[in-house]
């Protein structure tokens, strides 16, 4: 058995004995949760500047506002400031006809995955404009839009969405701190049942 400090070089190891070879790619999301001032955080940190040395992949590290959390602070976080580049995120755009094309692909990919019954392929990327203007481009507020209103016609048996469902769900405080006038939900919600 091997003890715990170990694992991460067993992991490295069979890493490499697996024959990886570039171009890989490793994501690590929500790293801005990563408390450099615990232990078990601190030798996540340790694990994470391991990886980028000894492993012939690019890692994604992704999260929120990562210049300002502890990630880059003290003596852990200067050596993963020293093998990361941050590369700040924009939501969408809709300017022009490429940011619009790709939005509408994003919204497209969403759709392609919902499994619901009754809902026509092809629904919400005709809305693409809406959905735009309701999240402000922001790709989480579009997936938890989306995801509220499928769960939503799941919970009411219609097994589609609808713009009149997507009017009716309030949107994630993300998207109403970028622009207060940005539309909100159209009618009240009722509770739902437990």
């Amino acid at each position: 058995m091997v003890g715990r400090r170990r694992g991460h070089i067993v992991f490295e190891s069979s890493q490499f004995r697996a024959g990886i070879r570039a171009p890989a790619v490793g994501k690590v999301d929500e790293i801005h949760n990563l408390d450099l001032t615990t232990r078990n955080e601190a030798e996540a940190s340790d694990q994470l500047k391991c990886l980028s040395e000894r492993i012939a992949a690019t890692f994604v590290l992704a999260g929120l506002d990562v210049e300002t959390s502890s990630l880059f602070q003290g003596t852990r976080g200067q050596q993963i400031a020293g093998r990361y580049t941050v590369i700040p995120s924009r939501p969408f755009g809709h300017k022009n006809r490429a940011d619009r094309d790709r939005w509408q692909a994003l919204v497209a990919t969403m759709e392609n995955s919902l499994r619901l019954h009754a809902h026509r392929p092809g629904t919400l990327v005709a809305i693409t404009d809406y959905l735009h203007e309701r999240t402000g481009g922001l790709i989480g507020s579009l997936s938890q839009l989306v995801r509220e209103a499928a769960v939503d016609a799941i919970d009411t048996g219609t097994e589609k969405i609808t713009k009149r469902m997507l009017d009716e769900i309030e949107l994630d405080h993300a998207v109403q701190k970028t622009r207060p006038d940005r539309p909100r939900a159209k009618y009240a919600r009722r509770p739902k049942a437990a």
